[in-house]
């Protein structure tokens, strides 16, 4: 039953719920179905050139245990050289490398003992691991993070072509029991469509720093880091947002070039790990923090002005309106994640949009906080 309110004012609430669903209905068709509906492009016919994987790590001993050798098996026929940057770690780490490099010949480890002053985060060790590279072709990823497969390398370096100076890939989690790893996986799909799609319509703004490859070239000839050194994160994607155009990004959307994290087993670790994250996005271009904006918020408000329409207009149309974004959505998603192998969340998708309401309310102050200093 609905509550009359003064004409025209149900009116305009539920044209103003029209209009959100119709800009949301927008991005699915003609964005994110860019990643839903992705084919891969012919590869460059060109020998692969030699490459030089670098890796940053702080007290990451258990975890370069366990996935340093995932890349170090890699079957990737040029040259190659894994770099692992020890940033100052009090834990077994420099022991840990130093019996790994007894039997990998192709790994080098750069041991820092000093912070390094008015350079926050991560930015120093991942400089370093880059001017020691002997390659021009860096790929990055983190110390928790294992190829999916042993063709990680090649899968990620086929992407390139002659004008082609950044490669984009996806940094999935590993799939375990309970409905935060759902959200967290979800969330990182939801994250990967956008800045897939974003590139893939030639304008990408971002990428995962535990999936990343640039050439050597792109990062000295912008200075590397230095216009962002007092932020503690951007060493991913304030760096592309700054470095990349339609003309010189790529994107590899196949499982087997995947990385696959560890993720966070707490809400509060999560929450933690993601408002260090958003603290960075207020540093973007203006045109991507328009779009992402434009995005945000006519998603944020479609549930409030649902319930107000279904109350103050007409129970049945705003539904039927809604019902049809729905479809459409669900389309993509289900393509989507299919193509990024996350079809178990595909049941849920419908859960997971009605989070993202509470997941926007609990994030947004994120967007004005200070980021915090660390990177581990």
């Amino acid at each position: 039953m609905t509550i009359p309110l003064p004409y025209p004012f149900a009116l305009y609430i539920f044209v103003a719920f029209c209009v959100c669903i119709g800009i949301q209905i927008l991005y699915y068709l003609f964005l994110f179905s860019k990643t839903a509906f992705y084919k891969p492009k012919d590869y460059y016919d060109e020998a692969l050139k030699p490459l030089s994987v670098i890796v940053c790590a702080r007290d990451e001993a258990a975890n370069l245990v366990k996935n340093l050798p995932g890349i170090l098996v890699q079957e990737y026929p040029a040259t190659h050289e894994v770099i692992v940057v020890n940033d100052n770690s009090t834990d077994e780490s420099k022991y840990v490398l130093e019996e790994l490099k007894g039997v990998f010949p192709n790994i080098h480890h750069i041991e820092l003992t000093q912070e390094a002053k008015l350079i926050a985060g991560k930015k120093f060790p991942l400089s370093m691991g880059i001017k020691s590279a002997k390659f021009e072709y860096l790929l990055l990823t983190d110390a928790d993070c294992v190829p999916a497969s042993e063709l990680w390398i090649k899968k990620m370096q086929e992407a390139y072509n002659p004008n082609t100076e950044i490669v984009l890939g996806y940094g999935a989690y590993h799939k375990k029991p309970g409905f935060l790893n759902k959200i967290i996986r979800f969330e990182t799909f939801h994250t990967a469509i956008q800045y897939f799609s974003y590139a893939l319509a030639g304008m990408p703004y971002m990428g995962v720093g535990r999936n990343l490859s640039y050439k050597r070239d792109v990062f000295i000839r912008n200075k590397g880091f230095s216009s962002m050194n007092q932020i503690p994160g951007g060493d991913d994607d304030l760096f592309i947002n700054k470095v990349a155009n339609k003309y010189n990004t790529a994107v590899v959307i196949d499982p087997e070039a995947f990385t696959l994290s560890e993720p966070k087993q707490t809400w509060h670790d999560w929450m933690k790990q993601k408002n260090r994250h958003y603290s960075t996005s207020k540093y973007y271009k203006f045109k991507h923090k328009f779009w992402l904006g434009l995005y945000t918020f006519s998603f944020f408000w479609i549930y409030p002005l649902l319930a107000a329409s279904i109350i103050f207009f007409n129970w049945w149309l705003p539904l039927l309106v809604f019902a049809f974004r729905w479809l459409i959505q669900g389309i993509i998603y289900y393509k989507g994640m299919k193509k990024l192998n996350e079809s178990d969340l595909i049941p849920l998708f419908w859960l997971f949009d009605i989070w993202m309401f509470f997941y926007y309310i609990l994030f947004f102050p994120a967007l004005w906080k200070k980021p915090k200093k660390t990177w581990n």
